[in-house]
């Protein structure tokens, strides 16, 4: 028997349960039907086929949550640190228990290979340690002195908060957010993506057998005009942590507004990973191969531009080009596959519209370029070259394995062209000039940046963008300052003239 008709049968043991039960919103600590009835499908992008019927929220399954999440919130604020810990890793424990059920069910209701779903189970076992860690010291700050005068600062959990997560690695994203929340004593109403909702149903699953109180984290699916709208405009939500498009980013401020919501937005990228001709082209090459292709290049960290410099343009696109037509295109599940199907088939119409205007830009197809099979949103790893930085394809954000080549004569050009976008998430630096890099990186307009190296995360250090890119930073206690409220006491240590008024 293949890996990936094992694969295939543990897939649908896992998914049996979802078609059988569907996946349901979860307020309280209870499953519960939308409060209208209303469903819809989720569908695989393997074949278009339904995997399960997915409750469809709205503002009476929001409001219920925030209530339940509003009545949760004292018990969970005042449990102390180190019982918050011990939960939190307890939830990590049983992550890691079921790390390939949920890699299962979410390379068939993403397309993501599971190569890469296995690893990011992983990844959200390990966000929540990472916070469990520091729930006992979140509350801690300051103590700052001034002449008669001591003043002590802290930290407090703001309240419930909404979290609205993204379609392309949701269980990993979703801990990226949710492990904080709770470590900070918050609790949490999810909206998940609509094209990927089943695994946030494992999430909170997992949660509260591991100890979480009910109430504490709640999910309610549903569309974004719908769902997404009524928890962003909910009063009782105190902020809204949302990954996902710029344009949707600039929609939930504005809902936001009116409650003077706090709002933390990690949204799109077109990040250039810019190659200097004395880079270790090889080591180049690979990285960039690996940012653009890999988790099917919907992830929002891609390396969608390659700038190269003009005396080794042709000699990188070439090896570029080569390793592409080479990547395996296929089912989510074999282990072989490097490549799955895109999320839905309104994203691959969406994919695959921009090869047309690539080439009515005059841009060349060095490899890809095409709808893969007659099945499913399979699409080739594509390379467009003789490209420039006024086209579609390097202004827009594809979101799929789409990667544009662009030439640069020297180190003016290329921060010109790097700088020339309206995002601001990554960018990748390659060359073995120190001066250079130091120069680069300090007028690179974005708010991550490698040099000589592929996108490593370390949980410590800040994440976020610049420009459209998003609002905030996550990652350490840079993560606590979104979902905590940083409060002064002021002590007065001798007695001091108070101005007399009216005396």
């Amino acid at each position: 028997m293949s890996d990936l008709t094992q694969n295939l049968a543990k897939a649908e043991a896992a998914l049996s349960r979802f078609k059988r039960e569907g996946v349901l919103n979860h307020i309280g600590g209870e499953q519960r039907m939308a409060a209208s009835g209303a469903t819809f499908e989720t569908i695989s992008p393997v074949d278009g086929g339904t995997l399960a019927p997915v409750a469809k929220g709205g503002a009476e399954d929001v409001d219920a949550a925030v209530r339940a999440a509003t009545t949760a919130f004292d018990e969970w604020r005042d449990m102390p640190g180190k019982a918050r810990r011990e939960i939190l890793h307890n939830v990590a424990d049983g992550i890691v228990s079921r790390a390939e059920e949920i890699a299962l069910v979410e390379s068939m209701d993403t397309g993501q290979a599971i190569r890469f779903m296995s690893k990011a189970a992983i990844r959200g076992a390990e966000n929540f340690r990472f916070f469990a860690d520091k729930a006992p010291e979140a509350r801690d700050g300051q103590t700052l002195y001034a002449p008669g005068q001591m003043n002590v600062t802290s930290r407090r959990p703001i309240g419930p908060v909404g979290v609205i997560t993204p379609w392309n690695t949701p269980f990993m994203l979703s801990t990226w957010k949710i492990a904080p929340a709770l470590a900070a004593g918050c609790t949490v109403v999810q909206k998940p993506a609509e094209f990927s909702p089943m695994s946030a149903k494992l999430l909170v699953e997992i949660a509260e057998e591991a100890g979480l109180p009910p109430g504490v984290l709640n999910v309610v699916n549903g569309m974004g005009e719908d769902a997404g709208r009524a928890l962003t405009e909910h009063p009782g939500i105190k902020a809204i942590a949302f990954v996902g498009e710029s344009r949707t980013g600039s929609m939930i401020m504005r809902q936001g507004s009116e409650t003077l919501k706090r709002v933390h937005f990690e949204l799109g990228g077109k990040n250039p990973v810019i190659v200097f001709d004395d880079a270790d082209i090889e080591r180049a090459v690979d990285a960039a191969v690996f940012m653009i292709y890999s988790l099917n290049g919907e992830r929002c960290t891609s390396s969608s531009r390659l700038l190269v410099q003009d005396t080794i343009y042709d000699e990188v696109c070439a090896r570029v080009a080569e390793r592409a037509s080479k990547i395996k295109v296929g089912h989510p599940l074999d282990p072989e596959t490097m490549v799955g199907p895109l999320i839905h088939p309104v994203h691959e119409k969406k994919v695959l519209g921009y090869f047309d205007k690539a080439r009515e830009d005059g841009a060349t197809v060095a490899a890809g370029g095409v709808k893969v099979g007659d099945e499913g949103c399979y699409v080739a790893p594509t390379l467009f070259t003789n490209a420039n930085n006024d086209m579609a394809v390097a202004r827009e954000e594809i979101f799929g394995p789409v990667l544009t080549a662009i030439p640069f004569k020297d180190e003016a050009e290329a921060m010109q062209i790097a700088n020339d976008t309206e995002y601001g998430l990554t960018a990748y630096l390659w060359t073995s000039d120190l001066s250079r890099a130091l120069r680069m990186t300090q007028r690179l307009e974005a708010g991550m940046m490698w040099v000589n190296s592929e996108n490593i995360r370390h949980l410590p250090t800040p994440f976020g963008g610049v420009k459209a890119s998003g609002i905030g930073r996550d990652g350490g206690d840079w993560s606590f300052d979104f979902y905590m409220e940083t409060v002064n006491v002021s002590f007065a240590t001798e007695a001091h003239k108070i101005p007399k008024l009216g005396g």
